[in-house]
């Protein structure tokens, strides 16, 4: 019996995590994006070994199976997968504008920062007209990093509804 839900596989998502910290969280993400059929990139450093248990763990039994690529670093991620501007969405919880109207491409990179730090400077100045945030109430500081993007990467591939 086939599933009554499918995603549209002509949208092609990224998720991107610059320099992430904790190994569950980047476990979680890898599972998430296997189910979205989302790809995974890792800008380096990293907070942890690839080899390590735990993120397999995380990741279930599904981790060798996420189309995953590290990355020296954001400069060499974005020329070598040729990123235009507007496929770009950051995430931070400091951007002005919602994540309800991020980009609808049909290739998008969606862009996290590090569970302590967020994105570098550097990366939100560059694209500050991509910077999205999730609305949450001031009762806490901020959503867990692998809650963030599975919000962000479901919400980019809701269908566009026409009227």
């Amino acid at each position: 019996m086939q599933h009554p839900l499918r995603l549209d596989q002509t949208l092609e998502r990224h998720v991107v995590l610059v320099a992430p910290q904790v190994h569950w969280n980047t476990g979680n993400i890898g599972r998430t994006c296997l189910g979205a059929g989302a790809r995974l990139h890792l800008i380096e450093p990293l907070g942890f070994s690839l080899d390590e248990r735990q993120i397999k763990r995380a990741g279930l039994d599904y981790w060798h199976k996420v189309d995953l690529t590290v990355w020296p670093d954001f400069k060499d991620f974005k020329t070598r997968m040729a990123v235009a501007d507007h496929e770009i969405a950051l995430f931070s919880k400091s951007a002005p504008t919602c994540f309800w109207n991020m980009p609808s491409a049909r290739r998008l990179f969606l862009i996290f920062g590090s569970e302590t730090a967020g994105l570098p400077p550097e990366i939100l100045t560059t694209h500050a007209e991509a910077a999205f945030a999730i609305p949450i109430l001031p009762a806490i500081r901020c959503l867990n990093l692998s809650t963030a993007v599975g919000i962000a990467l479901y919400e980019s591939l809701r269908p566009i509804k026409k009227n």
